[in-house]
């Protein structure tokens, strides 16, 4: 046992120089989709599939080990249709996936990027919106999508792919359009669907002065990650609603802080040190040359 335990270090040593670059690479790939399909999979609802799915083959294991023959035979059967069942389940993610391999947006699939300069300009513009909804106390929500996938909500309204512009969110919220009820939901700095049905909050100890709007702003919070943006239109007060909380009469500038601080990628604090270390060096340097000129 000691001499085996003496050669596992040749032995591991050994097996090391039979590995090839192309091996690493085919590793490393196939490691990089697993975990982003894994990402996929958790962000949407088919994580509860995928826990079922693990349950059944848990079971059928079991059948077999216990030499259950019956419930053995009828679950080996239902695997043979497991295939064709898993692409119906998943027929959502599985399109959306087709989709944006097909699309443009190929790149921000894998590397999960968004341009900051969109998002910023969606801020913007929706700040400016509410702004001017508020005044006018016209009702208003709005969706932002992060993390969590939406398509379920998506669905129960009008789908759409618009940029975002103050002036589409004033026209789908005026009191006379369609779709002026439900939620407009925002994907990537893009208008994905507008009329959306969300989910009312089941907190019983919610204020009775909040109505229907702000119920389901603060649902849509507690079943996902999403920041949801409302403007009441009894009083025109915005008010934002992140992970069941609701944050009230909110200025439009602490609105455009709040919705920079959620939805804007955040650099690392030495990143920024770095960077204003680096200018007032190059100031430094240039006061300087300035300086032996004169």
């Amino acid at each position: 046992m000691e001499q085996n335990f003496m050669e596992l270090p040749a032995v591991i040593g050994r097996y090391l120089l039979t590995i090839q670059v192309t091996d690493v690479l085919d590793i490393a790939i196939m490691a990089f989709v697993m975990y982003k399909v894994l990402i996929l999979v958790q962000s949407t609802k088919a994580a509860s599939l995928l826990k079922g799915l693990f349950v059944f083959l848990a079971a059928l294991v079991v059948s077999y080990l216990l030499h259950l023959n019956g419930i053995n035979y009828i679950m080996s059967k239902m695997v043979e249709w497991g295939v064709l069942a898993l692409i119906i389940l998943f027929q959502p993610e599985i399109r959306r996936v087709l989709e944006q391999m097909g699309s443009r947006r190929f790149i921000a699939f894998f590397t999960h990027t968004e341009s900051g300069n969109t998002l910023e300009q969606t801020i913007g513009q929706t700040v400016l919106a509410c702004t001017e909804m508020s005044q006018s106390r016209t009702g208003a929500l709005i969706v932002f999508e992060r993390e969590m996938l939406l398509d379920d909500m998506v669905r129960s309204g009008t789908v759409l792919d618009a940029a975002v512009s103050s002036e589409l969110l004033k026209n789908i919220f005026f009191v006379k359009a369609p779709m002026h009820d439900g939620a407009v939901i925002i994907r990537g700095g893009r208008v994905l669907g507008a009329g959306c049905m969300l989910p009312l909050s089941k907190n019983v100890n919610l204020s009775r002065d909040l109505g229907m709007r702000h119920r389901a702003g603060i649902g849509m919070s507690e079943n996902s990650d999403a920041v949801v943006v409302i403007v009441s239109e009894e009083t025109g007060s915005i008010s934002v609603a992140i992970g069941g909380m609701l944050k009230r009469h909110l200025k439009p500038e602490t609105l455009e802080n709040l919705l920079r601080n959620e939805l804007l990628p955040q650099e690392e604090p030495g990143a920024d040190k770095q960077k204003f270390q680096l200018t007032s060096l190059l100031r430094t340097k240039k006061n300087g040359g300035a300086d032996d000129e004169q």
